[in-house]
C-alpha cells in the first residue's frame, strides 16, 4: 500500500528543524558570550581602600567610590575619619555597603585627640574625655556595622615611670572594653613607629601584645601594621606568628615611603600568602598613599594587590 506525507506534515517538521537550529545557535552564542565575559576579581584577602583612594577613577562621592572599589573587587573597606563624617552620611554608607556585600573596616576612635588624650598620665580628665569617644564610636560602628575600630593610647608621659604609665593604660583600656562587650565592638591597639612617632607610648608589637595580655579582654586586640612593624622590628612574618593570637586587624603600607605594596623592600605576596596561610580571614587595611598621581597611580594601587594577592593556595 502507498503511503504518502501531507504538506503540511512536512512543513511542521521544517518548522521544527529550524526551531531547533535557532535554539542550538543561540546556546552556542550564550556559552560563547559567557566565556567571553570578563569574571570579576575575587581577592583572598579581605584588603580594604580607604576613602579618597581611588577618586580620580571613581569621582569624589564616597558612594560611587564604593561602587567602583567593589567593581575592583574589594570586598572591604575604612575610613580613619568616619567618626567625623555626618551622621546622614554614616547611615547612607552603612546602607551601600551592606547592599553591596561588603565588609566595613575601622575608623579611629580618638582620631582628633589621639597624640593630646594620652592614657599613659592617668589624668581622670583625659580618661574621661577618651571613654566618651569609645561610647560615641560604639554608636557610630552600629550605623556602618563595622565590628572593628583603631584605638591610640596617646604619647609617653615623661614624669612617670614606665611601671605606672603601663598600668594606667591598662586600667583605662579595660573600662573602655566594658563599654564594647554588649555590642561586641573590638578596639585595635596600634604601635606606631618610633621615626615618624617619636613621643608615642606604643612602639612595638611585643609592647602591644604584653598588655592586650595584661587586660586580657576579646573587645581588646592588637593592631598588626605592616609598615610600623617593618620600621620598629623587621621579621614581619616571625612577629606576625607570636603575635597571631592578639591580633584583631591588618595595615599594609611599603616602606620607606608607606605607599603601596611593591614600591619598598616588604615581599608583600610572601607576606600575604603567609598571613592567609596562617588563617587570617580578617580585613586588611590599606593605610598608605601612592606612588603615583592621577588615574595612573590609582591603577598602580590596584594593580599592586592584584600582584601581592597571586599566591598559591
Amino acid at each position: 500500500m502507498k503511503t504518502s506525507t501531507s504538506s503540511s506534515t512536512v512543513l511542521n517538521r521544517r518548522g521544527l528543524l529550524q526551531v531547533g537550529a535557532a535554539a542550538t545557535a543561540l546556546w552556542a552564542t550564550s556559552v560563547s558570550a559567557m566565556a567571553a565575559a570578563p569574571k570579576r576579581r575575587k581577592f583572598k584577602l579581605k584588603y580594604a581602600p580607604h576613602f579618597g583612594q581611588f577618586e580620580e577613577l571613581s569621582g569624589k562621592d564616597p558612594i560611587d567610590q564604593l561602587k567602583f572599589m567593589a567593581d575592583q573587587g574589594f570586598t572591604a573597606v575604612e575610613d580613619n575619619g568616619m567618626r567625623a563624617r555626618p551622621i546622614e552620611m554614616q547611615e547612607k554608607i552603612g546602607k551601600e555597603i551592606a547592599r553591596l556585600g561588603m565588609t566595613m573596616g575601622i575608623f579611629v576612635v580618638n582620631f582628633d585627640t589621639g597624640f593630646k588624650t594620652s592614657l599613659t598620665s592617668g589624668d581622670e580628665a583625659l580618661r574621661e574625655q577618651f571613654l566618651a569617644a569609645v561610647r560615641d564610636s560604639v554608636e557610630v560602628a552600629k550605623r556602618i556595622n563595622t565590628k572593628v575600630v583603631t584605638t591610640l593610647t596617646g604619647n609617653v608621659e615623661p614624669k612617670l615611670r614606665m611601671g605606672f604609665q603601663e598600668a594606667n593604660v591598662i586600667d583605662a583600656v579595660r573600662r573602655a572594653a566594658a563599654i564594647c562587650e554588649a555590642s561586641g565592638l573590638v578596639m585595635a591597639f596600634e604601635p606606631l613607629n618610633f621615626r615618624d612617632h617619636p613621643n608615642f607610648f606604643l612602639t612595638s608589637n611585643h609592647q602591644a601584645y604584653a598588655l592586650m595580655k595584661a587586660v586580657n579582654h576579646p573587645c581588646a586586640k592588637l593592631l598588626f601594621d605592616l609598615y610600623h612593624t617593618q620600621i620598629n622590628e623587621g621579621e614581619i612574618i616571625k612577629n606576625f606568628d607570636r603575635c597571631y593570637d592578639e591580633v584583631g586587624y591588618i595595615q599594609t603600607g611599603d616602606t620607606p615611603g608607606r605607599q603601596e605594596p611593591g614600591t619598598g623592600e616588604v615581599n608583600y605576596r610572601n607576606v600575604c600568602k603567609h598571613i592567609y596561610g596562617k588563617g587570617y580571614r580578617g580585613i586588611v587595611g590599606m593605610e598608605h598613599g601612592k606612588a603615583g598621581k592621577g588615574k595612573p597611580g590609582e591603577q598602580a594601587v590596584i594593580d599592586a594587590y592584584v600582584a601581592c594577592d597571586n599566591f598559591p593556595i
